[in-house]
């Protein structure tokens, strides 16, 4: 139960008269006693808060920027009108900052035995799962100055998912796969490459794609045509270390790798290879693993919604067992991880080997372009000590990702906005190089 500010204005109203014409007992009495009969009375015709009947419904699932809805059916079971104000609580990171007061706080009326719906709206800040909190209801009788007061336990989680900014790079990459696939005039040939289908010969042709059994079978020349390898096998290996955690810019390194992650995701399994995900530091943070095409990209992006950095040294040798276990057989697997000195020189490059021995490596980090800023620093005297630390923290960067080169791994190195689509053009140069 709760006393409102209209029942303390009219007592505080009530002593000024008091004060002035009959100060003591009596007149207290004479001014509060109706007051506390009428709030008696007005707690008492306030619909009870305890048996109201709450049920939720709406989005489960929602991307990191975009807005959810969800649902809270409230049913008025008793014979007095429902007049209520209602806090619907939820974390602080299901809201913009600011708006938590004015998205949770509802005022509602509900008839005798009747139901309504309200919803609210959450906008969330943060990647991973928010769960709806308890439902603070005061229930105000038709005076306004006593009110019931309850709380009640509707669960509910919205899943806050990756926003795959890099979505928008998708669509050209899927035409330069097309080209290489064949289905455009552009046809490749290279190690590695399946048969597509026999055309005439046109001058310019490689003449050692002649087919000469079908030319003697014909009267024109035959040659073959050649597409990309399908079905093959990508490992993407999340390092989700200390070094993730991070921040460039406004956000972890973490999440950059996963962007890059989803979109390469997306475009392997558009190409009609096999794509599994492992999250790892010291033990196994997440795994999707034997996924139809259809359903790569959903499981991908449910799957890191809910990771994040872990603030311990990432463990290579276990990373390094765990992905040979799941990749039994020769695949592509895609490192997204740090190009630091020290993490790799001490924790990858030990166990480098036992990886680029069996598959094909491909390892992806992300830059921080206020590096590149600092190198380019003049000006006065911090500036050129600026840019000579940038210089040297690029030069040991360079050397280690040359390190990875001499053991033949295929790096990439670019800052968050540009490492997805350097990710991908990175894949379709292996693909149409027949090296999958």
């Amino acid at each position: 139960m709760a006393l409102t500010g209209r029942a303390a204005l009219l007592a505080a109203l009530g002593s000024l008269p008091v004060g002035i014409w009959e100060p003591g007992w009596t007149g207290i009495l004479a001014v509060n006693a109706p007051l506390a009969v009428a709030c008696a009375c007005d707690f008492a015709l306030a619909a009870p808060v305890r048996g109201l009947g709450l049920t939720r419904s709406g989005d489960t699932s929602v991307r990191l920027g975009d807005t959810a809805d969800v649902t809270l059916t409230i049913t008025n079971p008793s014979n007095r009108p429902l007049r209520a104000r209602i806090r619907d609580a939820w974390p602080p990171s299901s809201w913009q900052p600011g708006t938590e007061v004015a998205a949770s706080r509802h005022r509602l009326t509900i008839p005798p035995r009747e139901r309504r719906r309200l919803t609210t709206r959450l906008r969330p800040t943060r990647r991973g799962d928010r769960h709806a909190d308890r439902v603070t209801i005061r229930s105000y009788g038709p005076l306004g100055l006593f009110a019931r007061q309850g709380a009640h336990k509707i669960p509910w989680t919205v899943r806050v998912l990756p926003p795959f900014t890099s979505r928008k790079h998708l669509p050209s990459k899927l035409a330069r796969l097309r080209e290489l696939d064949g289905r455009t005039s552009v046809l490749t040939r290279g190690e590695g490459t399946e048969f597509d289908s026999l055309r005439e010969y046109v001058p310019g042709d490689d003449t050692r794609s002649i087919d000469w059994r079908a030319t003697a079978r014909q009267s024109a020349v035959a040659v073959r045509t050649w597409r990309p390898e399908r079905d093959r096998h990508i490992l993407l290996v999340l390092d989700t270390g200390r070094t993730s955690a991070g921040r460039v810019g406004d956000a972890p390194r973490l999440d950059a790798s996963m962007d890059a992650a989803l979109l390469l995701g997306a475009l392997a399994s558009r190409a009609g290879d096999r794509v599994d995900l492992l999250a790892y530091d010291r033990r196994l943070r997440a795994l999707v693993q034997g996924r139809t095409a259809g359903d790569v990209l959903p499981s991908l992006v449910n799957a890191m919604a809910t990771l994040e950095p872990e603030l311990v040294e990432t463990d290579a040798r276990g990373l390094t067992a765990t992905a040979l276990r799941r990749a039994p057989r020769r695949s592509l697997i895609v490192l997204l991880t740090t190009l630091d000195a020290a993490p790799v020189e001490e924790g990858l490059l030990p166990v480098l080997p036992q990886l680029t021995q069996r598959h094909t490596v491909l390892l992806a980090s992300v830059a921080d372009p206020h590096i590149a800023r600092m190198a380019q620093a003049r000006g006065n005297t911090d500036a050129v000590y600026e840019a000579a630390a940038a210089a040297q923290a690029r030069t040991e960067r360079d050397r280690t990702a040359e390190q990875l080169r001499r053991h033949g791994v295929t790096v990439v190195d670019a800052p968050p906005e540009e490492l997805a689509p350097a990710l991908a053009d990175a894949y379709l140069a292996l693909k149409a190089a027949g090296r999958l």
